[in-house]
C-alpha cells in the first residue's frame, strides 16, 4: 500500500493553492465543494478561479509564492507548470509537517487527489497512487454505473437514525449486525427504489422490534487452492461480514486480505507434526466465540470437507447448538490439476479419480496400496511431499508400472506455481534436488502426459523443472 486513503474535513479551514490557471481551478473546485476556504497565490489568476475564491470567503494574492504563505493553512496544493517552484512548495510544506499535493508529481506529494464518486454522505475514492490517473478515472466511471445516486439517500437515512440505533444497542457488534441487516433487506430495497417514506417506516418498525442477539454463527468457508479469483460469491460475502477469522497456513495472503479489515484474526495453522493450535482447541474456540455473539469465519484452504477437518469442527458446533454455514471451495486436486494442464479424468486415459491423503492421523503412510494400482485411475495425493518416495515405491511394489507418469504441483494456482513431472521411478529423485515448498499436490496416472499439450497457466515462474 503506497498511500493510506483518508478523508479530510476541510470545512472552514484554509487551504493554500499556488497557481492561477486551469489546473489550479480544477483542484479549487473540489476543495470548495468540501467547504475549504481558499487562499490562492499566483501572479495571474483566471477570473473563474477568482470568483470561486471570493464566493467561498477566501483570498486571492496576486504575486509569486513566498514560504510565509503556508502560515495558517492545513493543506498546500502546488498547481503550476514551474517545476522548481513546485519542488520548493513541497519542501517548505514538508518542513512544517503540512500535507502537500503537487499536481502530476507523485514523488513530491504526501497526499494525492483520488478520483471521486460522490454519493454524499457516501463517498468512494479511487487512486492509482498518481501512477495511472487515467486508469483511476476509468475505474471511477465504472463505479458510477454500479452505484446509483440514490445510495446517498440510503446513507442519509442511516445518518438520521444513527443515534437511535446506538441507544438501542449498547454493543458495537450488535449495532453492526443490525445495520448489515438493514442494508441488505427490505429497508434498503425501498430506499433504492425511491420509496423513502416507506423505507423510513420499515426502519422504525425494525428498530422497535429488534432484540440484541446473544448467539453468533460460524461460517466454515473453503478458500480454494490459492488464486483469489476462484473464491465463490458467497464465500466473499461471508468473509466481508465476519467479526473473527480463524485461518490456517494454506490460506493465501491475497485471500486473507479480502476479509473484513477490522475483523480479529487468529492463526490456527497446521504443519506436519507442528500444530499452532490443536484441533480440539480450535473446535472449542469456535464454540466459545460464537456463544459470545460473534460471527466467526473458519477459513480453510481448498474445500473444508476434503481433508480439511471440516466435519470434525461442525460436529462440535452441532453438539453445542451453534448455528453454522458451510461454503464449499475448489479443492486443491481440481484447482491445481486444472492450472497445471492435467485433466483428472479423460476418456482415453482415466475413467476414475481417487483423492488420497499423503499421511494418516497417526503420521504414517500406511495406505491400501492394492486398491490404488487399478488401471485407468488417476491418483491425487494431498500432503504427499514428505512421503513421496514411499508413495512411489509402494505403488511400484504393488503392481503399478514404474514408467507411470507422475507430477508434483507446488503452490498451485498462484504466481509461485511450479510443476515437476516425471514417472513413479524418478519423480521423487527429481523433486529431492529442488527446493520445493508446501503446499504441494501429487498427481499420478496416464493423464499427466497430457500436460505437455494442455499446460496453459505458464510463465517463467512455473515452467517444468
Amino acid at each position: 500500500m503506497d498511500f493510506l486513503p483518508l478523508f479530510h474535513n476541510l470545512k472552514g479551514r484554509e487551504v493554500l493553492v499556488i497557481g492561477g490557471g486551469e489546473i489550479a481551478l480544477r483542484k479549487a473546485r473540489l476543495l470548495s465543494e468540501a467547504g475549504a476556504v481558499l487562499r490562492v497565490v499566483a501572479p495571474e489568476v483566471e477570473p473563474e478561479l477568482s470568483e470561486l475564491v471570493q464566493k467561498g470567503g477566501g483570498r486571492t494574492i496576486l504575486r509569486c509564492y513566498e514560504p510565509n504563505d503556508l502560515a495558517g493553512c492545513v493543506l498546500a496544493i502546488a498547481a503550476t507548470d514551474d517545476e522548481p517552484l513546485n519542488a520548493q512548495v513541497s519542501q517548505d510544506a514538508r518542513a512544517l509537517g503540512m500535507p502537500v499535493n503537487v499536481v502530476d508529481s507523485p514523488e513530491l506529494c504526501t497526499v494525492i487527489f483520488p478520483a471521486i464518486v460522490d454519493r454524499s454522505p457516501l463517498m468512494i475514492a479511487v487512486s492509482s497512487g498518481g501512477d495511472a490517473p487515467v486508469l483511476a478515472r476509468l475505474m471511477r466511471a465504472r463505479i458510477e454505473t454500479w452505484v446509483p445516486s440514490v445510495y446517498g439517500e440510503l446513507a442519509g437515512l442511516a445518518k438520521k437514525f444513527r443515534s437511535q440505533v446506538k441507544a438501542r444497542f449498547a454493543d458495537v457488534q450488535q449495532r453492526r449486525v443490525f445495520w448489515e441487516e438493514v442494508f441488505q433487506g427490505d429497508v434498503a430495497e425501498r430506499a433504492l427504489a425511491g420509496q423513502q417514506q416507506e423505507a423510513e417506516r420499515l426502519l422504525v418498525e425494525k428498530l422497535s422490534s429488534a432484540e440484541p442477539k446473544s448467539l453468533g454463527e460460524v461460517y466454515l468457508v473453503g478458500a480454494g487452492p490459492g488464486d483469489p479469483d476462484l473464491l465463490t460469491f458467497r464465500a466473499l460475502r461471508l468473509m466481508q461480514q465476519a467479526d473473527v477469522v480463524l485461518y490456517d497456513r494454506l490460506v493465501a495472503p491475497a485471500i486473507l486480505d479480502l476479509c473484513r479489515r477490522d475483523a480479529d484474526r487468529i492463526y490456527v495453522g497446521k504443519q506436519r507434526a507442528a500444530h499452532a493450535v490443536p484441533q480440539d482447541q480450535i473446535n472449542q474456540l469456535l464454540v466459545t466465540l460464537a456463544k459470545e455473539g460473534k460471527r466467526v469465519l473458519r477459513l480453510k484452504g481448498g474445500d473444508p470437507f476434503i481433508f480439511g477437518r471440516g466435519g470434525e469442527e461442525i460436529e462440535e458446533l452441532a453438539a453445542h447448538d451453534v448455528p453454522f454455514q458451510v461454503v464449499p471451495g475448489i479443492t486443491a486436486a481440481s484447482g491445481c490439476a486444472a492450472y497445471a494442464g492435467i485433466p483428472l479424468t479423460h476418456r482415453d486415459h482415466a475413467q476414475s479419480v481417487r483423492f488420497v491423503t499423503g499421511h494418516l492421523k497417526d503420521g504414517s503412510c500406511d495406505l491400501p496400496w492394492s486398491e490404488l494400482v487399478a488401471p485407468s485411475q488417476t491418483l491425487v495425493f494431498y500432503m504427499g511431499l514428505v512421503g513421496l518416495p514411499v508413495i512411489c515405491q509402494q505403488l511400484i511394489a504393488h503392481g503399478r508400472a514404474a514408467d507411470t507418469p507422475a507430477a508434483l504441483v507446488q503452490q498451485g494456482t498462484t504466481v509461485n506455481q511450479r510443476v515437476f513431472t516425471g514417472t513413479l521411478a524418478n519423480l521423487a529423485e527429481r523433486v529431492a534436488s529442488e527446493e520445493v515448498q508446501a503446499p504441494t499436490l501429487v498427481i499420478i496416472g496416464e493423464v499427466v502426459q497430457l500436460r505437455e499439450k494442455l499446460a496453459w497457466f505458464e510463465g517463467a515462474q512455473n515452467r517444468d523443472r
